[in-house]
């Protein structure tokens, strides 16, 4: 038995409440467990129980063994003076109020059901994708929809927490922030950080002096990414060198001190091409950010970010190393990509901080909209018949398998609550 599994237990009464009894002999009914305390104080707050003949209105504590009362120093404590009822496991020790009077304890070893203990041990310890996989499907759709509902907001507020630090970082410049995470979703996963470094080097008002001038675009992007300290053979690095060179000094742009990773990497998403794309959607778009607020057509956020790369690029993937022609067109899935991990997270962000809830309606209506994702998680999901209609079930999929089941959040989990009821 541990602690929160105690409390689980607790909050949502799963154990025999026929005849109860504390310790002291008198019976008790339970009125109200209370409300779960995930900061400093009692594990449950404004509880009510019947003991006697007397109802008593409080606070309760939870602990494997009473002897842990005072082992966490619980007595003196003014945040542990209004307790009501002390819920235990395992009954240890007397436990005696400041006052000198027995608190009230109430043991719940015999009480619970030896298959919800065994099945909690089960899913603590089981090597699985997800520890419940075994139980799959347990939920009906309606149950599994308003589960994904629950996931996709909770992974969107905890976006919005990151992109709301970058406000601050950015003195509240909303342009500025969507800048930055444009440029690390740019870099995918292996050049993330590599690329949102290359972004905040770069101010928004630096690109914008220089936006009808690709080269120039390309030069900030591809020099500060290191991408054109060597020499060239042909003309067109030069000339971005060149470019690179005068601005860097002009502008007195400091180095971001890393280079992006080409290892086993698909040519398609070379951090050279991907910074040549970037540098196109900056020279065909202005106030993009200000413009997503105003768009109510994901059609027409795609054509914003239907980009292809310059003339050079269609038949290079490499400086100095020309092939067959090949467009360099950003393409669906990235473009897919960008909206999901840039455009809703932002915008959804937007809404959170102006309280504006038509923009972050919006954010979930584009999800909707979306195709689903398809990657190791969501496959894995669907194998266990779970749906993934759409970018926002997967996302939501994603934020269930990552916060969740990874980190065995199985009591807090309506999924694991439904196995461990035995439902």
């Amino acid at each position: 038995m541990n602690e929160r599994l105690l409390q689980f237990i607790w909050q949502f009464q799963y154990f025999n409440k026929s005849q109860l009894r504390v310790e002291q002999g008198d019976e008790i009914m339970v009125v109200q467990p209370g409300t779960y305390n995930t900061h400093q104080g009692p594990d449950f707050l404004n509880a009510k129980v019947v003991i006697g003949n007397t109802t008593w209105a409080g606070n309760i504590e939870v602990h494997v063994n009473s002897s842990d009362w005072q082992k966490h120093s619980h007595t003196g404590d003014r945040n542990y003076s209004n307790i009501i009822l002390h819920v235990v496991w395992e009954n240890d020790a007397e436990i005696s109020c400041e006052n000198g009077s027995i608190l009230p304890m109430l043991t719940l070893h015999n009480l619970v059901s030896k298959l919800l203990i065994d099945r909690f041990r089960e899913l603590m310890v089981r090597e699985a994708f997800v520890p419940c996989e075994a139980y799959l499907p347990v939920f009906n759709e309606m149950k599994w929809t308003g589960w994904k509902e629950r996931m996709i907001i909770e992974r969107l507020q905890r976006k919005s927490a990151s992109v709301l630090d970058l406000l601050k970082e950015a003195n509240n410049h909303w342009e500025e922030v969507f800048w930055w995470m444009l440029a690390r979703n740019f870099g995918i996963k292996v050049n993330a950080v590599t690329f949102e470094l290359i972004g905040k080097s770069l101010p928004l008002s630096v690109l914008g002096r220089h936006k009808n001038q690709i080269h120039q675009l390309e030069g900030f992007l591809l020099g500060q990414a290191g991408l054109l300290d060597t020499d060239f053979s042909e003309d067109y690095p030069n000339l971005l060198k060149k470019e690179y060179l005068f601005y860097q000094k002009k502008y007195q742009l400091k180095s971001t001190f890393t280079k992006p990773f080409f290892l086993r990497m698909r040519p398609a998403n070379f951090p050279t091409v991907r910074l040549a794309q970037l540098a196109m959607l900056i020279h065909k778009s202005s106030h993009l950010f200000s413009k997503i607020k105003e768009t109510a057509s994901l059609v027409t956020i795609k054509e914003f970010l239907n980009v292809t790369a310059n003339d050079y690029w269609h038949y290079h993937y490499l400086f100095d190393e020309p092939g067959e022609y090949h467009p360099k067109q950003l393409g669906k899935q990235m473009t897919e990509n960008v909206i999901i991990n840039t455009v809703i997270p932002v915008l959804f962000a937007y809404g959170l901080f102006n309280d504006d809830a038509p923009v972050k309606d919006k954010a979930l209506e584009w999800l909707l909209e979306l195709s689903p994702e398809t990657n190791s998680i969501t496959q894995k999901w669907m194998s266990f018949r779970v749906t993934n209609n759409n970018a926002l079930e997967s996302q939501a999929l994603i934020e269930l398998k990552n916060n969740y089941c990874s980190q065995r959040r199985c009591l807090e989990c309506a999924v694991g609550n439904s196995i461990l009821k035995g439902r």
